[in-house]
Parts: structure tokens; C-alpha cells; sequence
């Protein structure tokens, strides 16, 4: 694992242990380089995914970007860390089990909203506003009018 200080490709793990909900590997790390310390995180992948976007364009999926576009969605609102990260799980495994290597951008976006909706109201919309692209004041009226028509979905956090 290279060293985020200096980049050295050697470091050592001094420490390693499961993480609360068992999902990754937390290890603490140290370069013999220069004596930096620095956590990581491993995750067991089942499966290769490959994102198509709406261009046609192949992306190998990231984990990390998933987790940033609903923490940023969630940024200042009462939702504690460790229930986007049980949602976030939720997303890849629903991903991961789904059978298939290639996975429609749209797909994904689907799965994130529902999470949200029944995780935070306040982040849903912020989300869906990009998701949807939301160009005018009319079309966050359309979408919060159809809110009570739907209904909640099922949590993904408690998968």
C-alpha cells in the first residue's frame, strides 16, 4: 500500500482488525520510509462491476464515489455516518448479487434514491435534484408534489 506522505510502495501493517459492522478490514499502517502512520480499509469484492453512463462510456465502479455523492447529499443534515455506510453496503450488495457484470448508471441512481427517501427526506430531494436534473423552481414542485403519492420504498440500511 503506497504511503500517502511520501509514496513510498513499502509499508508495514502494525495493526488489523475487523470493522464495526464487519464489512472491510481497518488496518493501521506505518512507512518505514519516513515513519508516517495511516489507516486503510479493505473491503472483500465479490465481483467485477462496470458502470454504463447515459454516454455509452464504461466506468469500473467505485465504492468511494457512491459514498461521497450520498454524503454530500447528506452534508449538515441529522444522519449519522453509520447509516450512509449501512446504505452504501446495502447499494453493493444489491449491485453485486444482481448477477451482472454491466449495470445501467440509471440503475444505480434508483437504488441510491430510494435509500435516501427513506433515510432523509431533505437529502432525497437534494439528490434527486441532480439525479433528475432539475433545471427550474417548477420541477422541485413537481417532484415534492409527487412525494405523498408514493409512499415510502424499503430501507436499503438494513439490508
Amino acid at each position: 500500500m503506497r504511503c500517502p506522505f511520501c509514496g513510498n510502495d513499502d509499508s508495514q501493517v502494525k495493526d488489523s482488525r475487523p470493522t464495526e459492522d464487519a464489512s472491510a478490514i481497518r488496518r493501521r499502517r506505518q512507512c518505514p520510509a519516513c515513519g508516517g502512520r495511516f489507516t486503510t480499509f479493505e473491503r472483500i469484492q465479490l465481483r467485477d462491476l462496470v458502470i454504463v453512463k447515459k454516454s455509452g462510456k464504461r466506468e469500473v465502479f467505485d465504492r468511494d464515489k457512491l459514498a461521497r455523492s450520498i454524503e454530500i447529499a447528506c452534508r449538515k443534515r441529522p444522519v449519522q455516518p453509520e447509516r450512509i455506510e449501512r446504505m452504501v453496503n446495502g447499494v453493493v450488495r444489491r449491485l453485486e448479487s444482481a448477477g451482472e457484470n454491466e449495470i445501467d448508471v440509471g440503475r444505480v441512481g434508483e437504488m441510491v434514491m430510494e435509500g435516501l427517501q427513506a433515510l432523509d427526506p431533505v437529502a432525497y430531494i437534494r439528490f434527486a435534484s441532480v439525479y433528475r436534473d432539475f433545471r427550474e423552481a417548477r420541477d422541485f414542485e413537481t417532484f415534492v408534489g409527487g412525494l405523498a403519492v408514493h409512499g415510502p420504498h424499503p430501507r436499503l440500511d438494513e439490508e
